[in-house]
């Protein structure tokens, strides 16, 4: 399967902004240096044309070189009441330790643009817009790890297995392949959790319809899981809002590795406190 979109998390928490209250979004040739704004504090950064095609590109200040990245993706089942700020104590907590991070925005579900293929389309280009900022930035553009919560891991694991766009998109493959891909709680196996009613419909309401009506969307919006990085989910073992059956494809037996957090539930998965939040940081390029 060679899906090329990069879908997002299903993470929970605070409601992202609307496109009218996001703040303005500054043009990459104009985005302010490293050096000229201060650092460990994100930089607003367009990767697009849309208000919502945008991310906060944090470096750490101590950093003296290209530094490793890790990519951000946020969850909300795939719709627009959530934003990139669920991931922002994850995005802060990684620049202390020396990261830079890329926490992205991206058109959901609800969002004019969004669902089947924009969102998709929106977290691919974003990952590869790393390759225009890099030398702007400094960023080490072949140490890069992604990481996305619920629905973003589900984003998180696709782009980073995937091979070119879908059909009715432009463009070869990725440009910036991430060495590794972490899914916290991600939503892996679309086609069991559409049967299951997941998120109440939410998988038939990203891709359009369910397998039986759009089966070459869920082919390709699943994960390939095989490609190259190395792949983790990262479940809790009393997440009831991704139970960790629908983590793995069982399409793809054996292609993921499965670290279970005993007692963690959905959002423990995104507390920067959890020991659920150190198994994550165990798996990144240094």
């Amino acid at each position: 399967m060679c899906a090329a979109l990069v879908i997002s998390t299903l993470a929970c928490g605070a409601a992202s902004p609307s496109p009218a209250t996001v703040p303005t979004v500054t043009n990459t040739t104009n985005a302010s240096s490293p050096d000229a704004a201060p650092q460990d504090l994100p930089v607003r950064v367009a990767y697009g044309a849309d208000p919502l095609q945008f991310g906060d590109l944090y470096r750490p200040g101590t950093a003296a070189g290209p530094t490793p990245v890790v990519v951000l993706v946020h969850g909300g089942f795939w719709r627009n009441q959530f934003g990139l700020d669920l991931m922002d104590p994850l995005a802060v907590d990684l620049v202390a330790r020396g990261f830079a991070v890329w926490n992205i925005e991206y058109r959901r579900v609800g969002d004019e643009g969004g669902g089947w293929p924009g969102t998709l389309t929106d977290v691919a280009a974003a990952v590869d817009h790393l390759a225009v900022i890099a030398d702007d930035h400094s960023l080490a553009i072949d140490r890069v790890a992604i990481v996305g919560h619920s629905a973003g891991g589900h984003l998180a694991l696709w782009a980073a297995g995937r091979g070119a766009l879908p059909p009715d998109a432009t463009g070869a493959g990725p440009i910036v392949v991430p060495t590794v891909a972490v899914g916290q709680g991600p939503v892996v196996g679309l086609e069991a959790a559409a049967s299951a009613g997941l998120g109440g419909g939410a998988v038939v309401d990203f891709l359009g319809g369910d397998p039986a009506t759009v089966p070459d969307r869920y082919e390709i919006a699943t994960p390939s899981l095989g490609a190259g990085p190395v792949m983790i989910a990262v479940v809790g073992s009393a997440d009831d809002v991704v139970p960790a059956a629908f983590s793995v494809d069982a399409a793809q037996p054996g292609a993921i590795e499965v670290v279970t957090v005993d007692g963690a539930d959905h959002f423990d998965l995104i507390d920067p406190a959890h020991p659920a939040w150190a198994a994550v940081v165990a798996r990144l390029p240094e």
